[in-house]
């Protein structure tokens, strides 16, 4: 096929998938379940299309992942989760290692795997979803934090699942005592490079004038991606760090702010409907039986062992800190909203693509992760409303975050107009009444020396200031021909025939 044709199918796909997301809404199924059918269906088992490259999908699918990190980043409220960090920490660190061992000791008796087999198979299951988790616990009216734990532990457990994933899946695995310095050691690097590349980058935005203002979600999302490869350079992990350095950045006054979330939150989007829609080609559909008991077996352990598990010992030991106390009902719900995702299915790739394990039995794990995805997202996700409420934790009437955007302007069909006043311009000494605007027009702010005031009608203009001018786009062509005018001939340009054209 030509380039034209995969261009054509890649869009119809992405429309496809966004107008399935407004089904997923409704139905409260998450959406990736859908991107992976879709998947499927231009794969081998529908259209045919051969994709068996598992490499190829570890590289892109780590690249999404890191993608969707940094939108969850951005668009965390951090004084929502800022009491739920240490139990997060708790969770992502302690918690995946309780999980990992308690996926693989029963994997190991019951399905008889061998051990490296099982713990790899408890590290790549370790891992909450940020993307599954972001997108169906926004919608729940939860207590904030509640909320705030599942958030930051699937934003935090991503890095250390990856780091005992690649250690398992090298040819020599360290001892136990190495590996868990390894892992401390990454995930300090990562740390660091994330908290030291968020305030810088703000520090940088602030101080640099854009000349677009569409550069600037593009420059937000480009020094994530810096965090990322700057940790992973230095052999960090490059997940924490871009999860940390968006999180800093999306919690702090910059330019367009609302606007880099926006952005970041459409190219994760995008991130997600790709990742699934690769992972559900790079799948054979004919080789899924064969997975389907040890994969439902092992859902089943982690599910209703490894799970609640990790959160009762996770939940005891923050409890002994004296930093948190989560009562049966938090725990039980934590346990149950473990939503697991396209992480799990991009961690086995990363075997499938190594030589140091046997391909029959790296995409044999990749199969049982496929079901487990499948099969537990479809009973977990859609049941999280009832899930809720049933445990008492649902709070409809608690007020919830007003979201603020420009988009409202769209709505009532108005603009937004920016307008600096140049040295040479006969605005100065201008004032805001004598602009004589139409009805449907009013400057609504005034930056001046850094300071923004709302003005009166009185307010003089002064060079250098910038006016915010709100109008309905029905008014907009008179606003700036009367701008123009004034700015050429001053407040009485009407009597020397200036139009502003």
């Amino acid at each position: 096929m030509g380039w034209d044709v995969w261009l054509l199918l890649g869009a119809g796909i992405v429309i496809a998938a966004i107008l399935a997301v407004r089904v997923a809404h409704r139905s409260g199924l998450p959406s990736l379940l859908i991107f992976l059918g879709f998947g499927l269906l231009v794969g081998e088992a529908g259209f045919g299309l051969q994709f068996e490259n598992p490499e190829l999908a570890q590289q892109m699918g780590l690249v999404a992942l890191a993608i969707i990190l940094a939108e969850g980043g951005l668009t965390t409220n951090w004084n929502h989760v800022k009491r739920s960090i240490p139990t997060a920490l708790v969770l992502a660190t302690v918690g995946v290692g309780i999980s990992i061992a308690a996926v693989a000791v029963p994997v190991h008796l019951l399905l008889g795997m061998d051990w490296r087999t099982a713990l790899l198979l408890g590290a790549i299951l370790a891992s909450t979803d940020a993307a599954a988790v972001f997108s169906v616990l926004r919608r729940l009216p939860l207590p904030p934090r509640l909320a705030g734990i599942l958030e930051a532990e699937s934003g935090l457990n991503d890095a250390p699942t990856v780091i005992a994933v690649m250690l398992l899946s090298a040819a020599t695995s360290p001892s136990l005592g190495s590996a868990l310095l390894l892992v401390v050691f990454e995930l300090t690097v990562g740390a660091i490079v994330g908290l030291a590349v968020g305030p810088l980058g703000v520090y940088a935005l602030r101080r640099i004038a854009l000349p677009v203002s569409g550069l600037y979600p593009i420059a937000v999302l480009a020094l994530s991606f810096v965090a990322y490869a700057g940790a992973v350079l230095l052999h960090g992990s490059g997940f924490l760090a871009i999860y940390l350095a968006s999180l800093v950045m999306g919690n702090s006054r910059m330019p367009h702010r609302a606007a880099s979330r926006g952005f970041a939150e459409g190219v994760a989007w995008l991130a997600q409907i790709g990742l699934f829609v690769m992972l559900g080609m790079l799948a054979s559909p004919s080789e899924m039986p064969s997975a389907i008991v040890p994969g439902l077996v092992a859902g089943l352990i982690l599910v209703l062992v490894a799970r609640p598990l990790s959160i009762v010992l996770s939940a005891q030991l923050v409890r002994l800190a004296r930093v948190d106390r989560l009562n049966w009902r938090e725990q039980a719900f934590l346990s149950w909203a473990g939503l697991r995702g396209a992480v799990p299915i991009v961690l086995a790739t990363i075997p499938w693509a190594a030589d140091s394990v046997a391909e029959g039995t790296a995409k044999f794990v990749f199969n049982e992760v496929f079901v487990i995805v499948v099969v537990y997202t479809l009973l977990q996700g859609p049941t999280l409303p009832f899930v809720a409420k049933l445990l008492g934790l649902s709070t409809p009437d608690e007020a919830r975050d007003l979201e603020v955007d420009s988009a409202p302007l769209e709505e009532l069909n108005a603009d937004l107009l920016q307008i600096r006043v140049p040295p040479t311009s006969k605005l100065h000494g201008v004032e805001i009444f004598e602009l004589r605007l139409p009805t449907d027009a009013q400057v609504t702010l005034i930056v001046r020396d850094g300071r923004t005031f709302v003005p009166a009608d009185s307010t003089r203009i002064r060079i250098d200031d910038q006016l915010l001018v709100v109008t309905t786009a029905a008014c907009r062509d008179p606003v700036e021909r009367r701008i123009r005018a004034i700015s050429r001939r001053g407040k009485l340009a009407g009597w020397f025939g200036e139009l502003g054209t």
